[in-house]
């Protein structure tokens, strides 16, 4: 006809399209791997998932031969089967095709939701690779029908599937066969990583106590088989009931009323598909054995006494009797007539008798065991389960590492005590993160298209007064946000040419306060004052000693924690660099990073994997323009290493990366960068035995690796913080030249690695239980802990961890130190106080300090009690929060010096409207006094010197 060349045309434009489309994004990707240096990771990853989907094509080849040896060895003729089987009536036929009909249509949902999970991975979330998939059954079938019910499109696919599929059997079932096919393929491929630390697992040197086995088998092997499991049980029930679907439909049958049976072929058929079901089925319950280790029946998480007693033994009967049932099934296949008798029969009715009664007891039979046996004495039952879980849960969580101290309060601290731990005192945090990014966002934005997204606390070595100290400091980056841009200018050449990047950072020590009470600042500002100079970085520093401690120099932010769009450099366009008073200074980009689009090919290219037909239409580019993509950091790490779990809290360390061991080394660009963003990666599961997995569904963690990002090149490199965690001693093998040792960082970046926030707020609430390891009392909840509360801008919050330069007891120099106190459950005074130290050789170390139990220590809330009842205190507070300005109470911070504890809470003032807030005064309380002053000097002097100093608030507790 005329119009199949038309058709024809189209067909083939729309595969060359499509083809395009894959050859775009194959070639891009690659493009940017090889730019950020992993491009044989990512090669491996695509050769893994290419073999991986090879399984989705033998999973077609296997549906779609016995699909079309079911339709050849159709029933046509209406001939009886060779049993002499009683025929079935339309009474008990139509019920029958309809229940096997469901069942098709919910493995093609569930197994097509599964794959949807799988299609085009978020990269912004926490967890990149999702999960293994719930097996298919009774639970897996109730999930699909809520999650399709909420969206209403139940009743709209089941009815047309249903008739569809009895309508025309044959084509419906080898098309959701070729789907089903294609979700396992995209499944499979997902889990790309499961399959390579499978094959390149490394030992624990660490077994669980039920089977035995290293602790390697459930990490790495038991996701394989279970992943195995999800593919055979998935092929093999679907194309059983499939076959059977057609033979059932077979000669009319719906129409006639009357089904005559089954003839010999079809049976051996049906037997041969029913062996490999059963087979698989033994298969399943056999992992489920394994799986009893993540068992939330008792009162622990793990298996417990009735798992081990009873679940155990029925699982192991219902493999048997399954295997039993499979071996039965697959000599009928075979030898159809030396299997065809009454005695066979008679154990097949026998074996399906038993798989009945077992598989309704394994689902009662436990439950009464546990009410009736168990909780009645569940202390002395489960005790050596309570013991298993706590063990191996401080494991999980390496807290079975953490030393533990007394630490008792003397309450004789002078003020030569003060004095001698000058380095704390010096470094007490008055500043919090909030406050200072409020005063930055008015005072050192510049401009509305730049932006302070986050602060966060450091240590430099500085040189003041010609003395080399140690001081803890807030750093902030000033990055570009591209929203912030006027409207009316945001157009194409300024989003993708001119808008490149941010400029700068400031650096202000935590416990001082500048004119007004405002943040003093080491580093501030764009621009000098004195030149437009790019080689000191147009930042303004406090002093020549800070821009000597502190490299400013070339301070772009190319790559940043805000930076979403694309960019191309080298263009006819120059970039905008930082305005310097009523004029703008403009540069162009000198950088390592980017990809070279000097070609017509590769802007074609990049137009369509960035769906950005501008790109060539442009005439500004040149034979130097680079595209610059992915240039979000976080985004970054994760299409790279998309195995690790990250940091929320990425910082950025200023540091001459050129010396190393007191050398200076040749430097792979000829353009020096300075500013580096550290990002925190661990390595988690949520498969280790018996450990009580947190709010997060993870049950093991590690802080393994240490990310360091160049903000101005790009360049990401992985450095190996944790040796010892066996996950990332798999991934260096899969991945050998990816990650580098420790030692190999620079010193001057490895000296600001600090303890991640995020690791300690899971260690340290896994601490508020298991802190207790006698099974009585972990059982009796005796001992629990809570994290404190105080009082925040008036409102109560949960405290959060704090770094502090600090002495410990035991130690003879002050060092990095993250903190945290703990309160006894329904009670506000201390009970202990967990540090984690991040100084070279101590990096990585947990000292829990525990006071004692029959002296009353202060709580953070009961000292906040304290000052917000004191009169003088509370009356100042009053007339400040006059209307139009409010006062905000700033983190009130537990401070250990020598055998004693100092509690300090800044005070800030702030406007309702268009806040600026100011560091307005100190307050400190130590033991019975309560001391309120301009600063902290005043408040020491008031409380230890008071005949000297009057000025300040005293009042006694």
């Amino acid at each position: 006809m005329f119009y199949q060349p038309i058709v024809k045309l189209i067909i083939l434009l729309i595969g060359l399209w499509l083809g395009f489309d894959l050859v775009s994004n194959f070639v891009a990707e690659l493009l940017w791997f090889q730019e950020v240096g992993y491009s044989e990771e990512f090669l491996l990853r695509l050769q893994t998932q290419a073999a991986l989907w090879t399984i989705a094509l033998a999973s077609a080849a296997f549906l779609f031969f016995n699909l079309t040896l079911a339709q050849k060895q159709e029933n046509k003729s209406g001939e009886n089967n060779a049993d002499k089987v009683a025929p079935l009536t339309l009474s008990w036929l139509l019920p029958l095709v309809l229940v096997l009909v469901l069942i098709i249509i919910f493995i093609f949902l569930y197994y097509g939701l599964v794959a949807l999970s799988y299609w085009h991975p978020d990269y912004a979330l926490a967890n990149v690779l999702p999960p293994l998939p719930l097996r298919f059954g009774l639970i897996s079938i109730w999930q699909t029908v809520l999650q399709l019910w909420r969206q209403l499109l139940l009743v709209a696919i089941v009815p047309v599937l249903a008739i569809a599929i009895i309508w025309h059997p044959h084509f419906f079932l080898k098309a959701i066969g070729l789907l089903i096919s294609l979700s396992f393929g995209l499944v499979l491929s997902g889990h790309w990583s499961t399959f390579l630390q499978y094959l390149n697992s490394t030992l624990f040197n660490s077994t669980e106590p039920l089977f035995g086995l290293d602790i390697t088998f459930y990490i790495f092997t038991l996701p394989f088989w279970e992943l195995l499991e999800f593919w055979l049980l998935g092929i093999f029930l679907y194309a059983w009931i499939a076959v059977a679907l057609i033979y059932l439909l077979s000669g009319k049958s719906l129409s006639n009323g009357l089904f005559l049976g089954f003839t010999q072929q079809q049976q051996r058929h049906l037997y041969a598909l029913g062996s490999a079901v059963s087979l698989c089925l033994s298969f399943s319950f056999w992992l489920r054995r394994y799986e009893l280790v993540y068992s939330t029946r008792g009162v622990m998480y793990g298996a417990n006494y009735t798992d081990v007693k009873v679940q155990l033994p029925l699982y192991l009967s219902i493999v048997f009797i399954y295997f039993l049932l499979a071996i039965i099934g697959l000599f009928k296949t075979v030898f159809w007539d030396l299997t065809i008798s009454k005695k066979t029969r008679k154990i097949e009715k026998f074996l399906l008798l038993c798989l009945l009664v077992f598989s309704v007891n394994s689902l009662g039979v436990p439950e009464l065991v546990q009410y009736l046996i168990v909780q009645p004495n569940e202390l002395a039952r489960e005790r050596p389960y309570i013991q298993r879980s706590i063990t191996l849960t401080r494991q999980a969580f390496n807290l079975e590492k953490i030393k533990t101290e007394t630490f008792n309060p003397t309450g004789k601290l002078s003020y030569a005590d003060i004095k001698q731990n000058d380095l704390t005192i010096r470094n007490i945090r008055l500043w919090d993160n909030r406050p200072l990014l409020q005063t930055n966002r008015q005072l050192q934005q510049i401009r509305p298209y730049y932006k302070f997204p986050s602060a966060d606390i450091d240590r430099y070595t500085l040189k003041e007064d010609n003395l080399t100290t140690k001081r803890q400091v807030i750093v902030a980056a000033r990055e570009l946000d591209y929203s912030n841009v006027p409207q009316q200018a945001q157009t194409w050449i300024n989003k993708h040419l001119i808008y490149t990047h941010g400029y700068g950072f400031t650096i202000s020590p935590v416990n001082i306060a500048g004119e007004g009470g405002l943040p003093y600042y080491f580093v501030r500002d764009i621009g000098d004052g004195l030149s437009n100079n790019s080689s000191n970085g147009g930042l303004r520093t406090s002093s020549p000693e800070i821009r000597h401690s502190i490299p400013i120099a070339n301070p772009r932010i190319y790559y940043g924690e805000i930076s979403d769009t694309y960019v191309m450099t080298g263009n006819n366009v120059q970039e905008l660099d930082y305005p310097s008073g009523d004029e703008n200074v403009y540069n162009t980009y000198d950088g390592e990073g980017g990809i070279s689009i000097a070609s017509w090919w590769r802007r074609l290219l990049f137009a369509k994997y960035l769906k950005d037909w501008q790109m060539l239409l442009t005439n500004n580019f040149t034979s130097q323009t680079k595209l610059l993509f992915r240039r979000n950091i976080n985004l970054r790490v994760r299409n790279i290493a998309p195995f690790l779990r990250y940091d929320s809290q990425p910082y950025l360390v200023a540091a001459d990366t050129s010396y190393q061991n007191g050398k200076k080394k040749k430097l792979q660009s000829s353009v020096p960068s300075y500013l580096y963003w550290i990002i925190d990666a661990y390595t988690i599961s949520d498969r280790y035995p018996y450990s009580e997995p947190n709010e997060e569904k993870f049950n093991y963690i590690r802080n393994s690796v240490k990310v360091v990002i160049d903000a101005y090149h790009g360049d990401v490199k992985f450095y190996v913080a944790d040796p010892s965690d066996p996950i990332i001693k798999t991934w260096s093998t899969i991945f050998p030249k990816m990650f580098k040792s420790l030692d190999a960082m620079p010193n001057t970046l490895r000296s600001h690695i600090r303890y991640p926030v995020d690791l300690f707020k899971i260690q340290s609430n896994r601490l508020l239980t298991y802190h207790m390891i006698d099974p009585q009392v972990f059982y009796n909840r005796e001992d629990l802990w809570q994290l404190p509360t105080e009082i925040y801008a008036s409102k109560p919050q949960i405290v959060e961890p704090y770094y502090l330069i600090m002495r410990l007891p035991t130690e003879r120099q002050e060092e990095f130190i993250l903190l945290l106190p703990f309160t006894p459950v329904q009670r506000n005074n201390l009970i202990a106080w967990l540090a984690a130290r991040s100084d070279r050789e101590e990096y990585g170390k947990l000292l829990l300090y525990q006071f004692p139990k029959q002296k009353l220590v202060y709580g953070q809330e009961q000292i906040e009690a304290l000052i917000n009842q004191d009169p003088a205190i509370s009356q100042q507070i009053s007339l400040w929060n006059r209307q139009g300005s409010r006062v905000i109470q700033g983190n009130l911070l537990v401070i250990p010096i020598e055998e004693s504890l100092l509690y300090v809470e800044p005070l800030y003032l702030e406007a309702e409207q268009n806040s600026l807030p100011t560091l307005v005064r100190v307050i400190v309380v130590y033991e019975n006094r309560i001391v309120m002053a301009e600063s902290l000097e005043q408040a020491f002097q008031a409380i230890f010197q008071t005949e000297e100093l009057t000025p300040a608030i005293i009042r006694p507790v």
